[in-house]
């Protein structure tokens, strides 16, 4: 029996699916987990189109969000415009 390797790229085809997968990862990840979710977004876009948009090389974009990358934070809010999305702020409920 074939079966093939999940790819959430695959599944990031619309900007509420993007948004609501890196939310997901965002409260429940950690920083790794979060550059690797951006990075899998970009891929799902086109890394070509995100190199154009945030003005990085391709090389540079998978470099920096590769596994166990540490991009700069200038590079990661590149990204994020360059995928349709925005930070933002909530409260959180008090514990």
């Amino acid at each position: 029996m074939d079966t093939s390797k999940f790819e959430i790229a695959d599944y990031l085809d619309s900007k509420e699916m993007i948004a609501e997968y890196l939310n997901t990862v965002m409260e429940e990840g950690d920083d790794a987990d979060i550059i690797n979710a951006i990075g899998h977004i970009a891929k799902a876009i086109g890394m070509t189109k995100i190199a154009e948009e945030t003005g990085l090389s391709r090389p540079s974009l998978y470099k920096a969000l590769s596994d166990g990358a540490k991009p700069q934070f200038s590079t990661i809010m590149k990204v994020i415009k360059a995928i349709g999305g925005q930070l933002q702020v909530n409260p959180t409920s008090a514990h």
